[in-house]
């Protein structure tokens, strides 16, 4: 972290480490202050240099009377540590209105420290590598948008220079970012594990290189959707199943596939639904070299095109997909009944097992994907080398990953709580401010009606705001049920900001909508208080997104209105309710309840089923 372009957190001791040899005497300077200490046995060593204000920017020398270092621009402000998945990760560049937010990144007390993905089975000392970049339109379209429009509000709100440490891994689960202890993992065990899993990769690698070296890469691969295209020498590859499964282990990059199915005169005559399966992530699709459909970055989608018949003749027909994978699994996955043609008015025929494969591109070789799934892994290398560095606070955009299953989300109920902790014992700092976005909509596949992951995900989020200093962006308004990745990260920004200026600032702003208190069941309705700043019907009209049970826990569609400070919900299929649901599903964009700041109310149950 110690580098030019710093950012120091304000306000408290400057603590600055590292490592020398063994008894070297190291003198830290910085402004006219001066700590001296000596290197210990393993040459590590630290030193406390007094608070300061705001400011800069100034130098800093690091003296081991061998190799002295000048560290110049640094500024003292805010250091604020962003960390989880994608959705923290996502850039600046692919977010909405990217060309002119990026025009608008001029700011250079706004500075971004990118952590790079780095896994290890032990505590790290030090970090993979990284550097300090002042946001400027050169720069900054790869910056974390989230974090960004974060530090982008606070400039606004508290004047000083703002850092972000972002310290981010698409598809991560929480595991990945807690240490071994807390998760009762022996630590000798997950180091000798991790070295198991180097051995494993280098042979897996050796493997993907022998397979790619068949091939010559091309320069261009446009033309290898043609229908009579030559495939001599392509590979053969199992349809549905991951690129990396078929012996391509770690290889990011675009690939094509490619099949045959037969049609007689009459079906080739009425057209057809072709489902190509799952793709992870982007692909195009051709029959008989005539597009037919394409998607974009959505890994667990299922596609289903038509086909007209224009594009179908009688007797062989081809498919030919081009996939694009730049990080995590890549290729044709999912379930083989997503694989079909199915024939106007007729049945639905699988598709081969077995297709045509070849590599067009190969934008990385290297099997990290995975560790980000894998206990204490990212911990080790991403959040522990950043030692007791002072920061103001963390935000946190995680959870996708662990709302698999309605088990999996309960879980997390005492995960997310516990990883808190442990981050807040390692920064010293048990007050430290921590705030996070509740998972947006997202049709995620795995909504069974009144089993939804992603609402139980969402409220052990919730149930986390039990602990001090706490603070959550709801987010169900924002998102976007198709893309797992919605593009207004500026709103999920100011939201966070919102409860970075009451949790860590004391500001006395509104930072969230109403929020359930109790539901009282009488007279065949359900009465509901909560704390707000008000109520409102976001849009006006019908306040939705209500459900109702009696005794039998079968919810049903419900109406709602809002008198004064309470909302009155009843159901004509519920005389007698004794459960109440809000926003309770997977993508509930219906939902519409609001409180005076325009900020949505949180989803909430008031049954435990």
């Amino acid at each position: 972290m110690f580098a030019d372009g710093m950012v120091l957190q304000r306000e408290r001791p400057i603590l600055v480490w590292g490592r020398a040899e063994p008894g070297a005497r190291v003198e830290v300077a910085f402004d006219g202050d001066r700590a001296q200490t000596t290197a210990g046995a393993d040459g590590g060593w630290r030193v406390s240099l007094p608070a300061r204000e705001a400011g800069g920017p100034y130098a800093m020398r690091i003296d081991d009377g061998r190799a002295p270092r000048e560290l110049r621009d640094v500024l003292i402000g805010d250091v604020w540590l962003a960390s989880g998945q994608s959705n923290m990760e996502w850039p600046i560049e692919q977010s909405a209105d990217a060309e002119a937010e990026i025009a608008r990144t001029t700011d250079p007390l706004i500075r971004h420290f990118k952590i790079p993905k780095s896994w290890s089975g032990t505590p790290e000392w030090q970090l993979a590598g990284g550097e300090w970049i002042a946001s400027s339109p050169a720069v900054a379209g790869e910056f974390s948008a989230v974090a960004h429009f974060f530090a982008r509000e606070l400039r606004r709100s508290e004047g000083v220079p703002i850092g972000i440490v972002d310290s981010t891994w698409g598809g991560s689960s929480i595991e990945a970012w807690m240490d071994a202890a807390t998760q009762g993992i022996d630590a000798g065990e997950q180091a000798a594990l991790a070295e198991t899993l180097r051995a494993d990769d280098a042979r897996a690698l050796t493997q993907a290189r022998a397979n790619l070296a068949r091939w010559q890469l091309p320069a261009d691969d446009s033309g290898w959707q043609a229908a009579g295209l030559d495939t001599t020498g392509w590979a053969e590859i199992a349809v549905p199943g991951l690129w990396e499964g078929g012996g391509f282990n770690g290889m990011d990059g675009i690939a094509w596939y490619r099949t045959t199915f037969e049609l007689s005169a009459a079906e080739a005559g009425r057209g057809l639904t072709l489902g190509v399966g799952r793709i992870d992530d982007t692909d195009t699709t051709w029959v008989n070299g005539v597009e037919v459909g394409t998607t974009q970055s959505q890994y667990n989608l299922a596609r289903v095109y038509a086909v007209p018949a224009s594009a179908l003749r009688a007797g062989t027909n081809t498919i030919a997909v081009r996939v694009t994978d730049l990080g995590g699994g890549g290729g044709i996955h999912g379930q083989a009944e997503e694989l079909f043609v199915q024939p106007e008015g007729g049945a639905r025929r699988l598709l081969t097992d077995t297709w045509a494969f070849r590599p067009a591109q190969v934008t990385a070789l290297a099997l990290d994907d995975d560790k980000n799934q894998r206990p204490t892994l990212l911990y080790n290398a991403m959040i522990h080398p950043l030692q007791p560095l002072p920061v103001r606070g963390v935000i946190w955009y995680q959870g996708e990953s662990n709302a698999g299953s309605v088990e999996q989300a309960l879980a997390y109920r005492q995960q997310f709580p516990d990883m808190i902790r442990q981050w807040r014992a390692q920064f010293d700092a048990p007050k430290l401010p921590f705030l996070w976005v509740q998972l947006a909509s997202w049709h995620s596949g795995g909504d069974a009606g009144d089993s939804s992951p992603w609402a139980v995900l969402r409220e052990s989020q919730s149930a986390t705001l039990s602990l001090p200093s706490t603070g959550q962006a709801v987010a169900i308004d924002i998102g976007d049920v198709d893309d797992i990745h919605p593009t207004n990260k500026q709103d999920v920004g100011k939201r966070l900001a919102l409860a970075a200026r009451r949790v860590a600032y004391g500001a006395p702003v509104v930072d969230q909508g109403p929020v359930f208190e109790e539901a009282q069941f009488t007279g065949g309705v359900a009465r509901l208080s909560f704390e707000a700043d008000g109520l409102v019907v976001r849009g006006g009209g019908a306040l939705r997104g209500f459900q109702l049970a009696g005794a039998d826990r079968r919810f049903h569609p419900a109406e709602a209105i809002i008198e004064g400070d309470r909302v009155i919900v009843r159901s004509a299929a519920v005389p007698a309710p004794v459960a109440v649901r809000y926003a309770w599903s997977d993508a509930p964009v219906d939902a519409n309840l609001v409180g005076a700041s325009g900020l949505p109310a949180s989803p909430f149950r008031s049954d435990a089923w």
